[in-house]
């Protein structure tokens, strides 16, 4: 039974756990990147933009993959990015179904122009840590994260 005398403790115990945190994080990381980038571009847009000019003619299957989102809205995702112009989905000549997405110079543009905003982003997210602390930090986020991409979405 919870009383008033435990609540303080629970909510301090309730405060440090790892989940707790990374969500604090991430509204964090969300509100900077709108601050920085404008509420014109997403996070997942801009992830896609970048993995869409990394691999230019990818499908949205493999698109969903390459930047760990789910692959039933990754369409939505492309729908908006198609409406800014940033992006072209062309149909495939063995199968209409399977569209190809490239990016447009718009989508060229959008990506040059947040840069500076993006570098930013880290920059302010990690700024309360030493140099040193944040290596260490990215490198146990990514650590984390891989050792947990079987429950990605998709269940990759």
């Amino acid at each position: 039974m919870t009383t008033a005398k435990t609540r303080p403790r629970t909510l301090q115990t309730f405060s440090l756990l790892p989940g707790h945190l990374i969500r604090r994080l991430h509204q964090t990381a969300t509100a900077l990147f709108a601050e920085e980038c404008g509420g014109e571009l997403t996070a997942v847009q801009y992830a896609a933009l970048v993995a869409i000019k990394a691999h230019p003619r990818i499908d949205a299957t493999r698109l969903s993959r390459a930047i760990y989102f789910d692959r039933s809205t990754i369409g939505d995702v492309l729908d908006r990015l198609e409406t800014r112009g940033w992006v072209v989905r062309r149909a495939t000549r063995d199968d209409r179904r399977i569209k190809r997405v490239t990016l447009s110079s718009a989508g060229r543009d959008i990506l040059r122009q947040v840069q500076p905003g993006i570098r930013r982003v880290q920059g302010r997210l990690l700024a309360p840590l030493s140099s040193r602390e944040a290596a260490a930090l990215v490198r146990l986020l990514a650590k984390t994260a891989e050792a947990h991409t079987d429950r990605e979405p998709d269940g990759r």
